[in-house]
């Protein structure tokens, strides 16, 4: 197995057709491996991140992909998609992924790298399970933590699919809700996967999503140049594939919800959802996503919606499934490793004892206010 290095995502059809198969060829496909999604990320985030892209040829045939990213200072590394994508792994077939991460760290050892933060990185990963032997071959330790529990709706049989839908349906909150939306006039929801109306509705839904989150005393990450143009570069990128969904909810003619998520592999992603904050009293995230399970009950080549990260109540109230990432420190410091796994401890036995996390608090928030002072 032969390693390519690249310091930027070419802009190359072969690599790209190649790059795309070996996603589909993986245990699980997801739209995050692809080369469009890397693109996006590569074009929208240069002037934060620098890509280390590694490529495994056996022959001619591309055998592996792994984009990573460094900071600034060229000395700590990433998934390049790791702020951006829900699930980010080593990109090859079963049969190579064993050899592929071996050879990954061996490179990184070469080149003198002394720490990586792997973040989502899927816990039923073939890649999480021989992270620990391939890094420690080439005197890297690892600490590995669970990160994010994603929600997801398995559809299942079409009886399994049936009760699903019913389920939804029938709940006297959605009833109540839909009925005060269809006051304006029919609710309906439209699915926009062409690059002209994709586009023309983005400026819409990032508006729709700033004010909502400004309402609530939080920013947006919409609010972010680099993250705008993010979305319109993987839109076009993806449109063009066929892989991104810009699922509307209308009242009449009014959105008043939106998804930005994508069909993938047998999978609708429940990535970016935002609603019309003036509409908040109808709940309109909650009955877009509500039809969205009830439209993915009635289509037999989708077999999971996937809620994705975050641990938001209202997924509570659809999950029949979850999946674990984990977030992986890899240092060539015993120092550092020992440091990230005291830290991880602290925080999670805070977390299990209320009294102690509103005693830290306070301290923190004590702290901060004495900083403030003049």
């Amino acid at each position: 197995m032969r390693l390519n290095i690249l310091h930027e995502i070419p802009q190359d059809q072969r690599l790209r057709d190649q790059w795309n198969g070996l996603a589909w060829g993986m245990e699980r496909p997801e739209v995050f491996y692809t080369w469009e999604w890397s693109m996006a990320v590569g074009r929208a985030y240069h002037s934060s991140l620098k890509p280390l892209l590694l490529l495994a040829y056996e022959g001619d045939a591309l055998a592996g992909v792994v984009a990573l990213a460094t900071d600034q200072a060229g000395k700590q590394i990433s998934f390049l998609a790791g702020s951006t994508a829900d699930y980010c792994d080593f990109i090859c077939r079963p049969e190579h992924r064993a050899e592929f991460v071996d050879s990954v760290f061996g490179e990184l050892a070469r080149l003198h790298l002394p720490i990586l933060r792997l973040a989502n990185l899927p816990a039923d990963s073939a890649a999480s399970r021989t992270l620990q032997s391939a890094a420690g071959g080439h005197g890297y330790r690892v600490f590995s933590r669970p990160a994010y529990c994603c929600a997801q709706i398995g559809l299942g049989s079409a009886a399994e699919r049936q009760k699903l839908k019913d389920s939804v349906v029938k709940r006297k909150a959605l009833r109540s809700y839909l009925k005060g939306l269809e006051k304006t006039g029919a609710v309906t929801v439209d699915h926009l996967t062409e690059w002209n109306s994709i586009q023309a509705a983005l400026p819409r839904f990032v508006e729709a999503h700033v004010a909502r989150f400004r309402a609530d005393g939080r920013a947006s990450n919409l609010a972010s140049a680099e993250r705008q143009k993010f979305l319109y570069g993987l839109a076009e990128l993806l449109s063009a594939a066929g892989g991104l969904v810009l699922t509307r909810l209308l009242a009449g003619d009014e959105p008043v919800a939106w998804n930005y998520g994508f069909q993938f592999a047998g999978s609708w992603f429940y990535y970016q959802p935002t609603f019309d904050a003036r509409w908040r009293q109808f709940s309109p995230g909650f009955c877009l996503l509500s039809k969205m399970v009830e439209q993915a009950c009635d289509d037999p080549e989708i077999r999971l919606l996937d809620l994705g990260l975050g641990e938001e109540g209202y997924k509570e109230r659809f999950a029949n499934a979850y999946r674990q990432t984990l977030h992986a420190t890899v240092t060539d410091s015993r120092a550092v490793r020992l440091r990230e796994r005291v830290r991880y401890h602290a925080a999670a036995a805070v977390k299990a004892s209320p009294r102690l996390e509103h005693w830290v608090r306070r301290l923190v928030g004590r702290a901060s206010t004495e900083n403030a002072k003049p």
